[in-house]
């Protein structure tokens, strides 16, 4: 018998983590800060020898950014790469301001240097491929769908016409893939960017020389309400994958009123501009946010119906609200009445409160900010004698408890033509066993 594990709405991940873009965000600058906060190193380096592609080498060091010490995570290929080359990107040798062709005449040598194009679909396969969680595969995957929209945008064409150029090389795959292995290693499950600096002026690329920000970055801000701060500096602070990690992760740009910095990570980038190219990554707690952001919605209803109640409750349910009673009550001149009670996050507080004023005679709630504790939990799938059967465990210090969710006993009852608490207590029992085998095993191994 074996448990699949399925989500019950409980965030696996819980760091929030805060970048400070104000010298912008690439691919590399972003591995390296993760890697300077913590994120394993060696869990890194065996998800990306996992991956189907060759030709790259990696190498994380310590580097000199304006006298401080920071991380740099560097991917060494066998074939040339312009993304570093200063005098390519900004200078005048071999192309004529940017009007030149699409290159297809180049001479043998020249072609041997070019970075594999791949499409959306080819990159998607490689990560699925990688030895990596099932999390950092959907980030890494996200993050090159955003490029390839703004990439179709940028070119006209559709997103299956993309095909990548500098993104698409094995050193971008390798940097996007690491940045999602890494979030997923630091349990980040917030990640607030209140804005990323961006220089001026422009920049070569394949195609020629193109306007900063260029146009891929462009689309990806538009579309996913990221906040630029265009600065002086001469250059492009942003790449293209920079602004697609941002765009993929971004939970929020508003940081806390206060907060603790946990801990700080440095990561420093290629290129040389007026401005030390550094990326800061910070875990923070917000101290100004209540335990859970748990909040209580109340409200005395006396003149509304038992049916029109009930079904309040139900779309409240609906609309995410994490539990919902009513207790009865005497209001004045000894009328009957109902409180109601409604607990939810902050987030759902405005679309919660406008079902309670829609849908009952009330003309005021009250809101009340609440902490709250709650035992780590998942929610599985567990194959019984009855049948296959859904439940909760819970995780104390003393063990785990496991608790049958009651619409999948009542359909194993009714399969089974059991009385309720004889399948509960079968199901829950047998899960029991399920677990003890299984913290058998982990022993083992």
């Amino acid at each position: 018998m074996v448990g699949t594990p399925v989500t019950d709405g409980v965030a696996r991940m819980s760091n929030t983590l805060y970048l400070e873009c104000y010298s912008g965000i690439s691919g590399d600058m972003t591995v390296a800060a993760l890697l300077d906060l913590g994120a394993d190193q060696q869990v890194l380096e065996m998800a990306l020898k996992s991956l189907p592609v060759t030709g790259f080498d990696i190498v994380i060091s310590r580097v000199k950014k304006s006298g401080l010490d920071v991380c740099d995570f560097h991917v060494k290929l066998d074939h040339q790469n312009h993304d570093h080359d200063m005098a390519y990107l900004h200078g005048n040798h071999h192309h004529d301001q940017g009007n030149e062709p699409e290159n297809h005449h180049q001479s043998p040598e020249k072609k041997a240097h070019v970075h594999v194009h791949r499409g959306l679909l080819e990159i998607v396969e490689i990560i699925n491929q990688a030895v990596i969680t099932d999390h950092a595969k959907t980030l890494a995957i996200r993050i090159f769908s955003i490029i390839a929209e703004a990439e179709a945008k940028a070119h006209g064409v559709s997103r299956e016409q993309v095909h990548f150029h500098e993104v698409g090389a094995v050193d971008s795959i390798v940097d996007i893939v690491a940045v999602a292995v890494c979030l997923d290693n630091l349990n980040i499950g917030a990640v607030i960017v209140p804005e990323v600096y961006e220089g001026r002026g422009f920049v070569r690329c394949q195609h020629g020389t193109i306007p900063i920000p260029v146009p891929a970055v462009t689309h990806i801000v538009a579309s996913h309400g990221v906040n630029l701060h265009l600065t002086s500096t001469e250059g492009e602070l942003i790449t293209p994958t920079g602004a697609a990690i941002v765009a993929a992760i971004k939970t929020s740009d508003q940081l806390p009123k206060q907060f603790v910095i946990e801990k700080t990570g440095m990561g420093g980038g290629k290129r040389s501009y007026d401005r030390p190219s550094l990326l800061r990554a910070m875990l923070i707690t917000d101290k100004t946010k209540k335990l859970n952001g748990i909040y209580k919605l109340e409200s005395n209803i006396d003149d509304c119906g038992g049916e029109i109640l009930g079904f309040v409750m139900e779309r409240l349910f609906e609309a995410g609200a994490r539990d919902v009673h009513y207790m009865p009550v005497y209001m004045k001149k000894n009328r009957p009445a109902y409180v109601l009670n409604v607990i939810c996050t902050q987030a759902d507080i405005k679309k919660l409160e406008q079902i309670i004023f829609e849908e009952t005679t009330t003309i005021g709630i009250r809101r009340i900010a609440m902490e709250s504790t709650g035992l780590k939990r998942i929610v599985k799938r567990i194959k019984t004698s009855l049948g296959e059967a859904q439940v909760k465990v819970c995780e104390l210090e003393s063990g785990k408890r496991i608790y049958p969710e009651y619409e999948s006993v009542v359909e194993l009852c009714e399969k089974n033509q059991m009385a309720y608490q004889d399948a509960y207590h079968l199901i829950k029992k047998e899960c029991e066993v399920v677990e003890q085998i299984s913290k058998r095993v982990s022993g083992c191994a």
